[in-house]
Order: C-alpha cells, then sequence, then structure tokens
C-alpha cells in the first residue's frame, strides 16, 4: 500500500503541524505534498522527511507571504501528481482536501475544521479584514468561488476524520458527510505536575481575536488577580493597552518555561471556541485545572468538577463568577492529568492506523 500525505501548508508548527509528524511517524516512507515549506518555521523532523511543495513555493517571496496566493492555492493542490498512490491521507483545514485522485486511491481527509473564513467564521472574518475599502468590497466575491470550490473539494475525499464532536456536526452541515471521530494526539507525557502550585493564572497561545484574550483581561483587571500572558501576535498592542498592572506578557516561551508555567498556574483560563483545545489538554496533562468557555471543544475534554469549570456565556460577568467559584484545592491534579493521559499520541496513532486500514479493505471489496 503505497501512501503519500497531503497537507496544506508547513509554514509553522501547531497543531496540525503536529497530526501530519504522527502521520509521519506512522508512514515514514510517505512523501509530504504541501503548498508552501517553511524549513525555518516548521518543526525540525520535516527537515529528513520528503517535502513535494507547490509551484507558490517558486514565486519570489512565497514563502514567508503564501496567504497572498491564496486565489492561486486551488489549482495550486489539484496539480500534485498523486497518481502513483494507494492512499491519500490528508490533514485539512483549507485546501490540502481538493487534491484529484484516481478512481482507484483512497483519499481520507483528517478534517480540523471546515474552512473557517469560508463557512462559520465568515462574517467575523470579513470585519476583521485590514486593507482598504476597494480591496474588502472585492474580498466577498473571491470568497464565493472558493466557498464552491470547496464544497466541491470535499465531495473528492472517500473518508472523513473529524478531530471532534463539534468539528463533526460542521463537516455533516457543511459537507453534508459522515465522519468517525479520532482525537488529535497531545504530548502530554512531556507534561509533569509541579509540587506546590504558583499565585498566578495563565492563559497561552496565539494573540489573535477570536481567542478573546481581551475578555480575560477585563476579567482579571475588574478581580486584580495576577494574570500571565504567554504568546504573541496580531493583538499583542491591543491587549497591552488594555491590561492592568496584575497582567504580565511574556511573549513568545520556550518549552521548558511552557512546561513551568502550566505546572506552576492556580489555573488554565481558555475563554475561545475551539474546534478541539490543544493547550487546554497541556495544562491538564500538568495536573492543573481548566476554566473554560462551555462551548465547542471544551465541552468534550473539560469535565466540570473534575478537571476544571465551564462558563456558559463569552462575557466578562460570566468569566468572572467561574472565577469566583474556582478553588485550586477543589481539584485533584493527578485525576486531572490521568484524565489529560487518554489524548496522547500512541492512541492517536493507533487509531488512525486501523482506521486506514480498514477503510482501505472496504475501499477495495
Amino acid at each position: 500500500m503505497q501512501v503519500a500525505l497531503v497537507h496544506d501548508h508547513l509554514a509553522q508548527d501547531g497543531g496540525a503541524e503536529n497530526v501530519l509528524r504522527m502521520f509521519q511517524e506512522i508512514y515514514p516512507e510517505a512523501p509530504i505534498f504541501t503548498l508552501v515549506y517553511d524549513r525555518d518555521r516548521a518543526h525540525p523532523a520535516f527537515r529528513k522527511s520528503d517535502v513535494r511543495t507547490s509551484f507558490i513555493q517558486k514565486f519570489p517571496g512565497g514563502v514567508r507571504f503564501y496567504q497572498a496566493a491564496l486565489p492561486l492555492m486551488s489549482t495550486a493542490v489539484e496539480k500534485y501528481d498523486l497518481s502513483g498512490f494507494d492512499v491519500i491521507l490528508s490533514s485539512a483545514s483549507a485546501f490540502a482536501k481538493g487534491v484529484l485522485t484516481t478512481p482507484q486511491t483512497l483519499h481520507v481527509c483528517y478534517c480540523h475544521s471546515p474552512t473557517r473564513y469560508l463557512w462559520s467564521d465568515a462574517h467575523t472574518y470579513y470585519k476583521e479584514l485590514r486593507y482598504n475599502r476597494l480591496i474588502k468590497a472585492l474580498i466577498p466575491f473571491a470568497l464565493t468561488k472558493l466557498r464552491q470550490w470547496d464544497r466541491a473539494a470535499a465531495d473528492r475525499v472517500d473518508r472523513f476524520i473529524a478531530n471532534s464532536r463539534y468539528v463533526q456536526g460542521r463537516i455533516q452541515k457543511y459537507y453534508k458527510a459522515d465522519s468517525q471521530i479520532i482525537y488529535p494526539p497531545v504530548e502530554v507525557e512531556k507534561f509533569k505536575i509541579a509540587k506546590e502550585p504558583g499565585d498566578f493564572y495563565l492563559t497561552l497561545g496565539r494573540l489573535v481575536a477570536y481567542k478573546r484574550y481581551d475578555l480575560t483581561i477585563k476579567a482579571f483587571n475588574e478581580l486584580g488577580r495576577p494574570l500571565k500572558i504567554a504568546g504573541e501576535g496580531p493583538e499583542m498592542d491591543y491587549l497591552q493597552k488594555i491590561a492592568g498592572p496584575n497582567i504580565e506578557f511574556l511573549g513568545r516561551v520556550d518549552d521548558k518555561t511552557r512546561k513551568e508555567l502550566y505546572a506552576k498556574a492556580q489555573a488554565f483560563v481558555f475563554p475561545q471556541e475551539e474546534d478541539f483545545g490543544i493547550t487546554a489538554i497541556e495544562a491538564m496533562a500538568s495536573g492543573t485545572p481548566v476554566i473554560a468557555y462551555g462551548r465547542g471543544g471544551a465541552l468534550e475534554t473539560v469535565i466540570t468538577g473534575k478537571t476544571g469549570l465551564l462558563f456558559e456565556q463569552q462575557t466578562v460577568s460570566s468569566l468572572i463568577d467561574a472565577l469566583n467559584r474556582f478553588w485550586r484545592s477543589d481539584f485533584d491534579p493527578q485525576a486531572i492529568r490521568e484524565h489529560a493521559l487518554r489524548f496522547g499520541g500512541g492512541r492517536f496513532k493507533d487509531e488512525i492506523k486501523n482506521f486506514v486500514n480498514k477503510s482501505w479493505q472496504e475501499f477495495n471489496q
């Protein structure tokens, strides 16, 4: 069985890229087809891989500014020649699912989410665009064309895997397709429980608008409790302007510091609606309770009263209410960690391999 891996783009190191690394460990001989490959920003593990990029890679500035090539991406993925492979395993939140395959080729797509800016977040995405009025007025027409392509691309997939029940529902709504849930891998083994927690709360991740760090900052401004924010992103300047003296911005932190922060925090604050939520699992793997907005993937990972608390509305007052109900002594760090261990990489690789093998057998019947 000849396998090829397809990924949207290798220009960062996040949760989707961790999924791809697991795929590579299952199928070490499989080449990776991707729009662009940024060797410096991608995980070092891919430097030994057979990475095959699209024509966008050759554009001047194409690697660093690949987003500018958005109108060409659908064509770029359709040009991958996958005719020599039996199974295509794609890791997709955008274009990777749209590859062209032969009738004899099985395409299994691990869907991180139906493309957010085309479907569930289309209106929010448009409002947050920072272009001049003329360009912004033209963008909806381009998105309509991409939306049509995306829906047709989904029909090319033979088997969908969803990374949560939440995403499974969106795959059904937007693509009218069934899917199997396999939760993404989290490197839970590398996190440890601290002997004693610190006196601060923690939130961590890329500082972008939808993650609602502004909500957390406003709540902690009102309560006056110490909060550490780790990460960087386009919202950094705005968030720093609205933050009180009790809030500390750490910027991007290394793995050692990240692990220490998770373990020492009183609680990890997770105010956003995510498809799954890997940072919440990492915090729980450190024995730290999570205070999360009760939507999206958090409903599948945070157990109220055992591994954390959920707040019902994405508002400052609702988050403050949860923080006032929270007592660290109500939670057992070891029980929290044991729950998080369910989401490890070994489990993920076994489930993926079994699903692909079963799908290949059924495909050939």
